[in-house]
Parts: structure tokens; sequence; C-alpha cells
């Protein structure tokens, strides 16, 4: 599915997210009970336009796009953040009326779970998760190596500088080490950059980096609750990922030793775009 067709199959939502009115995108599909996608940076709830027909099947999808991604709002000279993220994801099960439901997290996405766990856990979440899978992402914050864009992004001088230039082939150009050798690239990337340059987004890429200052800030946080929550866990984990593979899952796996652990020896850092159907027989695998 193009993204402009999965654009045209969701809603845009007026929404409160962190005092102030904002559109979201959600796109909502399937039958049963409630899941929640969550995606990764830079790009959209897009990212599971593979997984989301064979997971309709048996849940109710929920797939919103967060501040600054996507369709939704992107506000500029905006101070972005893991925490508003998450006031975003309430906000989205609130409107759907959501009082429980399972996460799958990618990236980005994984960070924004790890702080809806900790309010859980402090009793200050309204809605019950009761499982979450996380694919790729930087659970563990000193283990997370970011691609030489991303660290110039998030430079206070160069940072502006690169967003300003921004064009699909960069973008391009700072995906391909992130796909293993061969990978065809050219329609997920072109989806990526669809969904970044919308409404100007690119020009927000040093605003919406600073989530690796986030999560340096509240790593005790966030790893904690990782490590001590009664949620259960899986994992489904590109091992060829340079960001967060093979060197990420042995701290998961030394940690969290009774977490279903699928390793995916042959993909990178983007499970749902690269192997979908595995990705869906981890995540249907109860």
């Amino acid at each position: 599915m193009t993204i402009e067709q999965w654009w045209a199959d969701g809603t845009r939502v007026e929404l409160s997210v962190g005092g102030a009115s904002r559109t979201v995108f959600v796109r909502r599909t399937g039958a049963g009970s409630p899941m929640t996608l969550l995606h990764g940076f830079p790009s959209s709830s897009h990212d599971w336009a593979k997984v989301a027909p064979a997971l309709a099947s048996s849940y109710d999808l929920l797939m919103p796009d967060f501040l600054g991604y996507g369709a939704s709002d992107k506000p500029h000279d905006h101070a972005y953040s893991i925490h508003e993220q998450a006031d975003l994801v309430e906000a989205v099960w609130a409107h759907h009326g959501v009082t429980s439901t399972r996460v799958v997290a990618h990236d980005y996405g994984v960070s924004v779970c790890q702080e809806l766990l900790a309010r859980r856990a402090e009793g200050a979440l309204d809605v019950d998760i009761t499982r979450v899978d996380f694919l790729n992402g930087g659970l563990y914050p000193d283990l997370h190596r970011p691609e030489p864009v991303q660290t110039m992004l998030l430079d206070p001088e160069q940072g502006p500088q690169i967003s300003a230039i921004i064009n699909e082939e960069l973008i391009a150009g700072s995906l391909t080490p992130t796909f293993p050798e061969g990978y065809d690239l050219a329609a997920d990337a072109a989806a990526i950059w669809a969904g970044l340059e919308r409404d100007s987004g690119q020009l927000n890429a040093h605003l919406l980096i600073r989530y690796i200052t986030d999560r340096q800030q509240h790593a005790e946080r966030w790893t904690g609750v990782l490590e001590a929550t009664d949620v259960p866990l899986a994992f489904c984990w590109g091992m060829l990922d340079p960001v967060s593979g093979a060197h990420m899952a042995e701290r998961i796996r030394e940690r969290l030793p009774e977490a279903p652990f699928t390793a995916l020896h042959d993909v990178a850092h983007w499970p749902p775009l690269e192997a979908p159907d595995r990705v869906v027989a981890a995540i249907l695998a109860d």
C-alpha cells in the first residue's frame, strides 16, 4: 500500500497533547482486541503497512503518527520529547475508548513505550498494557549507536543546517547502512521521505532527533521499568542492525532471559519492512 493510500484510509483527529490542540493522524483497521503499533524515526505509521493486513485478522490495530511525523501536525520551533509522544498515545487511546491494549514498538517507539510502562508502574496510566513486542530500538541507551547523520543533527550548530538541506537523495543515502546489503530499499525510502517532507517536516529533523538526549536523561527510569515490569515482553530483532542490533540483543538476553526472543539473522534495522511475514509470525506466536 502506498503512503498516499495509507493516509487516505486513515483519519486526522483533533486531540489535546501537552496542553495544546494538535491534529494527529491515526490509521485504524481490523477486529478483535486492541493492538497499538508505535513507529520509529524518521518515518511514520506507514512502516506497519506490510504487517497490518495479517495482524488485522486477529487484532483491532491502532497506528498513530507521532507529533512531527507523517500526517500529524509538525509544529516548528517546538521542543519535541518522548514524554509528549507518550501523552499523544494516551490521548489517542482516550479518543478511541481504549482501556486495554497490546503494544508493538519499533525504534523511536520503544522509548515511548518504555515511558508508558513507567507510568503504568507508577499507577499513572489509565490504560492497561497487556503485552509488549519490541522491535529494534535503543532500549539500553548506552549501547545505541547512532548513524553519523543523526549525530550531526543533534549538534546545535550543524543540526539546523542539515535540516535545511535534507532531500530525498540524502535520506536514501543515510538509510542505506541500516538495511541489509543488497536490499532494494527504493520504495521504502521513498515512502519514508514522503512522510518526512509532508508539511515541510524535514525542516524539523534536528528537533525530532532530541529523542537521543531524552534517552540519555531518562535511561535509569526507562531501563529500570523494562527489567522490572510485570507486563509480558517479547522481542523480534534484526541482528544485522548497526544501530541497535546484535550488541543490543546480547544485553536483552542477559537481562531478560525469560522473554521470548526471535532473532532475525539476515535482517537489519527495519524488521517490519524487511521481513514482514516473520515479524507477523513472531507477534502472533503465543
